[in-house]
């Protein structure tokens, strides 16, 4: 769990800096930063999407995924956790109209990424936390961006982030037989799929419901069980 404690309090230190310096900061700037993030988020996706070659469990991952998740109205359920955070707490800040927004967007681009899964793998099984680390570093430098630009709701992603990686971490040990290469190639496959969506919505290309296609990213691991079982 070290490396999903530091993870979350790194997104906390640099939501904080980022709502410090957020008022002296001109919508001009936080625009092209924005778009300069979604660029590079868009770029992360694009080249997680392409580790793996068995594209038709990707595909089906995805599309099988996105109707479970929208069954389940996953996104509405953050969206609706957005604003009861809104009510608590940022009724009380000069901010309020981004707060879900902010919460809802830091938490899938610090979630969904194939190294928040494989990181929280390696946590789990090796005890090597260097790619929560690594990952740490990067999402506080985007929390400073995110705080900035749509306000308190991103410090509240760290918890989002502390409950999805430490659950991975702590069921890796039982998964440990499912946990094959091929399996994790995948997984980071359909990962990369949803960051690049999510580029694409910080872009304001599309519209995508990424959180409804969260459940696509752990499909791999259902295919591999019932591989044995085909004709």
């Amino acid at each position: 769990m070290l490396g999903t404690i530091v993870n979350a309090l790194a997104i906390i230190a640099g939501s904080l800096l980022g709502l410090l310096f957020s008022k002296g900061i001109a919508d001009r700037y936080k625009e092209i930063v924005m778009s300069s993030v979604g660029l590079a988020v868009a770029l992360i996706g694009i080249k997680s999407a392409l580790v793996s070659d068995s594209l038709m469990v990707v595909i089906l991952s995805v599309i099988l995924g996105g109707l479970c998740g929208e069954f389940l109205r996953i996104e509405d359920h953050l969206e609706r956790l957005g604003a009861f955070l809104e009510r608590r707490v940022a009724a009380r800040s000069s901010d309020t109209s981004s707060f879900a927004r902010g919460f809802v967007t830091a938490s899938l681009v610090f979630c969904v990424g194939s190294m928040a899964i494989v990181g929280s793998l390696e946590s789990g099984l090796t005890g090597n936390h260097q790619t929560l680390f690594a990952k740490s570093v990067l999402d506080g430098v985007t929390s400073v961006i995110f705080a900035s630009a749509m306000g308190l709701g991103v410090i509240f992603s760290s918890l989002a982030v502390f409950c999805y990686q430490g659950l991975i971490t702590m069921t890796a040990v039982l998964m440990k037989n499912l946990l094959i290469p091929e399996t994790i190639e995948q997984m980071t496959s359909v990962g990369g799929l949803l960051i690049l969506a999510i580029g694409l919505n910080l872009l304001k290309i599309t519209t995508i419901r990424v959180g409804n296609l969260i459940p696509g990213i752990f499909l791999p691991l259902l295919w591999f069980g019932v591989m044995p079982w085909l004709p």
